[in-house]
C-alpha cells in the first residue's frame, strides 16, 4: 500500500538531536562501546585533522577543556603526535575535575611524553583543534578561555572544531559571549540543531557528521530533522499530457496597497512560475494598473471579487497588504474561506493585533500557514525579537501551537514547525537573499504548490526549500550573493523546480543554467 501524500517521510532525513537527548544516547552506548566512545571520537577527529592538513606534518595546537570534549582533544593530540605531528596542547584546569574518561585520555597523552601548557602558546600553526567545550555549554564563555577564542579567531590557519565550535549553544545556535569561528566542524554521533540555524552556520565552516557507529534512533526519537528532498519527492511528478489550466489550480494573492503593488505582483509571478494553473491578484490599490506589463498572465482583480465564491484553491494574503481598515476586513474574509490560507507580512501584524483574528485562525478547519520573520514572530508571541532569536526552534513551535498553524520562522536556518509539534530546519539559501521582496516570492511559491494540490505542510516545507535552492543556484551561476534580487529568484525557482521533477540530483541543480 502506498503512503498517503500527506505523510511526512522522515526516515531518510538527517536527524537532529538536542543536547539532552544526546546525553541519554551516550549513556546508553557507553557501557557497550569498545573501544570507548572517547577513543572513537578522538580517532575520528585525528583523521579529520590529517585530512585538512593534506598530508603535511605541520605544527598543531590542540585546545582542551575540562569535560569530555577536552578528553576528545587529548586523544586527538596523542594520535597526531604518534603519527609524527608536532603537537602543542593548551589546557587550564584541575585533572580531578575532569570526567573519568577525560582523565584517562590526559594520562595517555602524558604517557607518550606529551606536554600540557596552562596558556595559549604564541607562534605559527598549520592547524588549531578546538576541543574546549562541547554540547554541555550553557553559560557565556569568560576568563582565559574567552581570550583563547579571540586569539584563535585572529589566526590565519584552518580551525577544526570537535563536535561544536566552542561558545556555540548546540541546541539554539546562539553565541554565548563569543565563539570559535571554525573552518571545519567534525560533529560526533548526530547533528545538533544549533549547527544549522542562527549563528551556527557562520561558526561551523565545513560541517561533517561522524556517527561513531551508533544508531541513535534505537535509543531516542529525533528531536527534529533537516529538510531534504525525501520529504516531498513523491510529489515531484511530471504532469499528465492530458492536463489543462484547471488541473493545476487557482492561486489567489491578496495585497498590494498603495505604494506596495510590487509585493503582490512578485508573489503572483512566483505562484505562476512554479506552476499554478491560474493566478488571481487582488490589489487594494485601485489606482494600480489593471495588468502586470511584465506578466500579463496574472489576472488582477479587486480583492473582494476573488475572495467570494469557491474560486480559490488557496489564498495567500499579506504581501503589500498594509494595516488599513480595508486590509483588516479582507483578513476577516480570507480567514473565513474554506481554502488553505497563507499569512505573510502585514497579515501577520494584523493577526498579532486582533485577538478575534487569532481565535478565528486557531479555529479554522482548513489548514493555515504562517511565514513570519523574527520581528513578526515576536509580535505573534507578544515578546521581543531577541527573545525569539534566543531559541528559534522553541519560538517557531510556540507560534504553531498558539495559532494551530504550520509556521516557518525565516532567517539563517529557517525553522519549520508543524501544529503537531514536529519541527525541521531548512539549510538552503544564502545571505544574498536578505533583500526586499524575498518574502513575497516565498509566499507565492508556497501558494503555487498549494494550487497544484500539494498538502499544506509539504507545500510549506517544499516552498521554503525551493526558495533557498533557487537563491543558491544564482550564487553558483555567479549572479550573487551581492545584488541578488527577488525577481531573479522567481526565474531560478522555476528552473530548479523543473530540474527536481526531472530527477536531477540536488547537487547538480545549482549549476543548471537559467
Amino acid at each position: 500500500m502506498s503512503a498517503s501524500p500527506n505523510a511526512l517521510n522522515t526516515a531518510s532525513l538527517p536527524a537532529l538531536y538536542s543536547a539532552e537527548a544526546l546525553r541519554r544516547i551516550e549513556r546508553h552506548y557507553a557501557p557497550r562501546s569498545s573501544p570507548r566512545l572517547m577513543e572513537r571520537a578522538g580517532a575520528t577527529g585525528a583523521a579529520k585533522a590529517m585530512e585538512i592538513m593534506g598530508g603535511r606534518h605541520g605544527r598543531v595546537l590542540v585546545m582542551c577543556g575540562p569535560g569530555n570534549n577536552g578528553g576528545d582533544g587529548f586523544v586527538i593530540a596523542r594520535q597526531l603526535r604518534q603519527t609524527g605531528f608536532d603537537v602543542v596542547v593548551a589546557y587550564i584546569g584541575d585533572e580531578h575535575a575532569q570526567a573519568t574518561d577525560a582523565v584517562s585520555a590526559w594520562a595517555s597523552w602524558r604517557a607518550i611524553g606529551g606536554v600540557t601548557l596552562p596558556r595559549l602558546p604564541q607562534g605559527e600553526y598549520s592547524l588549531v583543534v578546538d576541543a574546549l567545550y562541547g554540547i554541555g555549554l550553557t553559560r557565556p564563555v569568560d576568563g582565559e578561555h574567552a581570550t583563547w577564542i579571540d586569539a584563535v579567531n585572529d589566526m590565519n590557519c584552518p580551525v577544526l572544531a570537535i563536535d561544536v565550535p566552542s561558545g556555540l549553544n548546540a541546541d539554539t545556535g546562539r553565541v554565548l559571549g563569543r565563539a570559535i569561528r571554525a573552518s571545519h566542524t567534525a560533529t560526533m554521533i548526530a547533528l545538533k540543531p544549533g549547527l544549522l540555524t542562527l549563528d551556527g552556520p557562520d561558526h561551523c565552516g565545513e560541517l561533517s557528521l561522524h556517527d561513531l557507529g551508533l544508531d541513535c534512533a534505537l535509543v531516542e526519537r529525533p528531536s527534529g530533522w533537516q529538510v531534504g528532498r525525501a520529504l516531498f519527492d513523491h510529489l515531484l511528478r511530471p504532469r499528465a499530457r492530458n492536463s489543462h489550466k484547471g488541473t493545476n489550480g487557482n492561486a489567489v494573492l491578496i495585497g498590494g496597497a498603495r505604494g506596495m503593488a510590487g509585493a503582490a505582483l512578485l508573489a503572483g509571478r512566483a505562484a505562476l512560475k512554479v506552476g499554478a494553473g491560474r493566478v488571481y491578484v487582488g490589489m487594494l490599490d485601485h489606482a494600480a494598473l489593471p495588468l502586470d506589463p511584465e506578466q500579463p498572465e496574472l489576472m488582477i482583480r479587486s480583492p473582494g471579487e476573488i475572495l467570494t465564491g469557491d474560486l480559490a484553491t488557496c489564498v495567500a494574503i499579506g504581501p503589500g497588504l498594509g494595516q488599513s481598515p480595508a486590509a483588516l476586513e479582507l483578513m476577516r474574509e480570507a480567514i473565513a474561506t474554506t481554502a488553505t490560507l497563507v499569512l505573510d507580512a502585514d497579515a501577520l501584524n494584523l493577526l498579532s493585533q486582533h485577538p478575534d483574528l487569532a481565535q478565528a485562525v486557531h479555529d479554522r478547519s482548513a489548514p493555515t500557514l504562517l511565514t513570519p520573520h523574527p520581528t513578526e514572530a515576536a509580535r505573534l508571541l507578544g515578546s521581543t525579537t531577541p527573545q525569539v532569536q534566543e531559541d528559534r526552534i522553541a519560538s517557531a513551535c510556540a507560534i504553531a501551537r498558539r495559532y494551530h498553524a504550520a509556521t516557518v520562522l525565516k532567517g539563517c536556518g529557517s525553522v519549520i514547525a508543524l501544529a503537531d509539534g514536529r519541527w525541521f530546519i531548512n539549510t538552503t539559501g544564502n545571505p544574498g537573499m536578505a533583500s526586499a521582496g524575498m518574502g513575497d516570492v516565498l509566499t507565492g511559491l508556497i501558494a503555487g504548490l498549494l494550487a497544484q494540490g500539494w498538502p499544506a505542510n509539504l507545500a510549506l516545507i517544499g516552498g521554503v526549500h525551493l526558495h533557498g535552492l533557487a537563491g543558491d543556484r544564482l550564487v553558483a551561476l555567479g549572479k550573487g550573493p551581492n545584488g541578488l534580487t527577488a525577481g531573479e529568484v522567481i526565474e531560478s525557482a522555476r528552473a530548479a523546480f523543473n530540474a527536481l521533477i526531472a530527477g536531477t540530483d540536488l547537487q547538480e541543480v545549482s549549476h543548471i543554467p537559467l
